[in-house]
């Protein structure tokens, strides 16, 4: 019981402590719309010609998915952060398992990136963007959680190992963003290299991107239960590994 008391407390000073910074929410939408409209636009006419439909349709998922991990993943800084000003300390050393901290603390961070990717999803709405399907919304925000939890855990493992904001941030710069650009969240995944259609299946959010597209916009190239499938074993073994390396966090 004090176990579920802590994971809830840290659960919601996660969501408080990123929602009470406005700048920063608003700030991390910037990139996403810049996407949206830059690309949505400026790439429409042309891969309409080629056959492809409406590339806003195609777009909007993968950058939901890209507000989702940049969020998620940058999440556990606030790791480096809290051991730099004692609060980790002071909560490492409260009678309940390590694995319980982070996982408050990865459900905290999880929620916030999945409101993320909700409000990306209303802005597109506003610049054209309609789901074909408004019952297959709830299923989306699911994914989204889901994709929030594995990167979120992952932001939270490499977190445990450093102690410099720095090196954590270059350290995410260069996970984030091979794995967005090698996802599909910007191309189709259709008559791909055999290299890189290797690498896009072993991405773990090619399967996040493809589950948002297959509900949103009835296009999923992998399918839906394979998508599932992956994201839930990925999230599993993450979470995993990364409950190990915060429960070796020294103080």
């Amino acid at each position: 019981m004090y176990s579920l008391n802590v994971i809830y407390v840290l659960w919601l000073r996660q969501i408080k402590r990123y929602y009470r910074a406005r700048s920063r929410v608003i700030g991390s939408l910037a990139q996403p719309l810049l996407f949206l409209v830059a690309l949505g636009y400026g790439f429409g006419p042309v891969f309409a010609q080629a056959g492809q439909g409406n590339y806003l349709s195609f777009l909007v998922p993968g950058v939901m998915s890209m507000s989702i991990i940049f969020t998620a993943m940058f999440s556990g800084i606030e790791v480096i952060w809290d051991r730099q000003f004692g609060f980790l300390r002071e909560t490492l050393v409260a009678p309940v398992s390590r694995l319980s901290i982070m996982l408050g603390r990865t459900l905290g961070g999880a929620t916030v990136a999945t409101g993320q990717g909700v409000i990306v999803f209303f802005i597109s709405l506003l610049i054209g963007f309609r789901p074909t399907s408004w019952g297959l919304f709830i299923p989306a925000v699911l994914i989204m959680f889901l994709v929030a939890m594995l990167f979120t855990a992952v932001g939270t493992a490499v977190a445990s190992r450093l102690e410099d904001m720095q090196g954590f941030q270059l350290i995410m710069n260069f996970l984030i963003m091979p794995l967005f650009f090698l996802s599909g969240a910007l191309f189709p995944l259709n008559d791909l290299p055999s290299v890189l259609a290797t690498i896009v299946r072993i991405d773990p959010l090619s399967y996040g991107v493809d589950a948002l597209r297959g509900l949103l916009s009835g296009s999923a190239f992998f399918g839906l239960g394979l998508d599932v499938g992956v994201l839930a074993g990925v999230t599993v073994l993450f979470l995993a590994i990364g409950g190990y390396l915060f429960s070796t966090i020294e103080i």
